[in-house]
């Protein structure tokens, strides 16, 4: 085999490679996390655009919260919600690593009450 056809074969491949790998995540997914003794059931709807993440996540006690501050950067994904706290406002910030058919994210509470981090995995709703 000729030497550039070797090197437009694995420029090709590499191309293919990077696509895998920068999935788009846009649509449903959802994942359970346990905070204290009670499983709390979260509804992420994901738009990708690019980098640019935007949606929302829906709990089970209310109505559609927007993301802010979404990107999505090869297989990591970050994002942040303001959560109204009786009246305070508490950003949650969230990042993690897509693989495949999960996103494996933990969260942390940026501003407003003191939580640990809390780790969950996302699946892709079929």
């Amino acid at each position: 085999m000729h030497k550039s056809n070797l090197r437009f074969g694995a420029t090709i491949l590499l191309v293919l490679a990077s696509a895998a790998l920068a999935a788009d995540i846009t649509g449903d997914w959802s994942g359970t996390m346990a905070m204290g003794d009670n499983q709390v059931t979260l509804t992420y709807n994901f738009k990708q655009d690019g980098n640019k993440l935007t949606g929302t996540v829906t709990t089970p006690h209310g109505d559609p919260l927007p993301l802010v501050d979404g990107k999505v950067d090869g297989d990591k994904v970050s994002f942040a919600v303001n959560v109204d706290m009786n009246g305070s406002i508490a950003k949650f910030v969230s990042s993690g690593t897509i693989q495949g058919e999960e996103i494996a994210i933990t969260t942390k509470v940026e501003s407003g009450p003191d939580f640990p981090p809390i780790s969950m995995t996302l699946k892709r709703a079929k």
